[in-house]
């Protein structure tokens, strides 16, 4: 039974998502092995690795009509961004709750908006700003328990500010990849920050004597080598691809709103590895998902007014 092009999209980029979520708190498991910046390392490695062979495999043409300055650009874009986010998500889950990392990086698609609407200078939707602040409530309600008081004092979980950090990085990375895609094939161009976030890492774990990542993930348990294998393999390379593949059936407003099913399946994931899951971080979850999906339904409700009560023509 062939499935429609639809459905089939669909179902990817649900199964994209489950990736992305399950790789908060596989994540938090292999942190209580690996340090930090080894796990970086090696999701870089072997992601690299991977694209390396889908590249081959699929032949995809290397672009080879770039300046000096744009592959400078695109190493830059890439160390801040993807090598960024990897380092203040994995840092900062040492610290805090796979739930709260994966509540503060759904505000990546808002703040990539706000960000957008301030390199145009135009001003964001009234919809844009109500759901940011709804959204921004939910995960205040969680990363202070439900004391926003702290805010006051800014006495905020740290690794909740470096996700926070991480977060940022991320949503300024995919609205500079907006402009990088117009002169680079996504594929080429997401191998290289894989190479650069692997080559900046390296250097940084070559430098701490406290480090050692082969040692560490040979040394590891079978659980955590697998799951370092598994954010590689499925959460990064596999979960890019398919990401890719449903923008291209649905449009990236459509694909956007599946990445509300991340915080979803990091709750879930987190509960079947025995990670607490609270109430509030239940609670901070809806309150965030409403947020984001708020925009979608203004406009949704807005079409199908104006469609049952189209503007009538004054006759003379």
């Amino acid at each position: 039974m062939t499935l429609p092009s639809y459905t089939r999209a669909v179902l990817l980029l649900i199964l994209c998502t489950f990736f992305w979520g399950s790789s908060f708190p596989v994540g938090k498991h292999i942190l209580t092995e690996v340090h930090a910046y080894s796990m970086v390392l090696w999701r870089f490695v072997i992601a690299a690795l991977c694209l390396l062979i889908y590249v081959k495999v699929a032949r995809i043409a290397w672009p080879k009509h770039l300046t000096t300055q744009q592959w400078l650009y695109v190493v830059i874009v890439s160390i801040i961004g993807v090598g960024g986010l990897n380092l203040a998500l994995f840092s900062g889950l040492t610290y805090t709750s796979s739930t709260d990392g994966a509540l503060i990086m759904a505000l990546s698609p808002l703040f990539t908006s706000l960000m957008a609407s301030l390199f145009h200078r135009t001003i964001p939707s009234m919809g844009q700003f109500i759901s940011l602040a709804i959204s921004l409530l939910g995960v205040l309600l969680v990363i202070t328990n439900g004391h926003l008081s702290l805010l006051l004092g800014l006495q905020i979980n740290y690794g909740d500010k470096l996700i926070f950090c991480g977060m940022l990085a991320w949503s300024l990375y995919t609205f500079l990849t907006q402009g990088i895609s117009k002169w680079m094939p996504l594929i080429p161009y997401t191998l290289v920050g894989m190479i650069s976030g692997a080559s900046v890492i390296g250097l940084v774990c070559l430098f701490s004597p406290n480090i050692h990542p082969w040692h560490e993930v040979i040394h590891s348990s079978s659980s955590v080598f697998y799951g370092v294998m598994y954010i590689g393999m499925f959460a990064t390379v596999a979960g890019y691809l398919l990401w890719i593949n449903g923008v291209k059936q649905l449009g990236s407003a459509k694909a956007s709103l599946f990445f509300n099913f991340v915080p979803v399946f990091a709750v879930l994931v987190s509960f079947l590895f025995g990670q607490p899951v609270t109430l509030l971080q239940v609670v901070g979850m809806v309150v965030v998902i409403f947020g984001l999906v708020l925009p979608n339904l203004w406009s949704s409700l807005t079409f199908k007014t104006k469609k049952a009560y189209p503007a009538c023509k004054v006759t003379k």
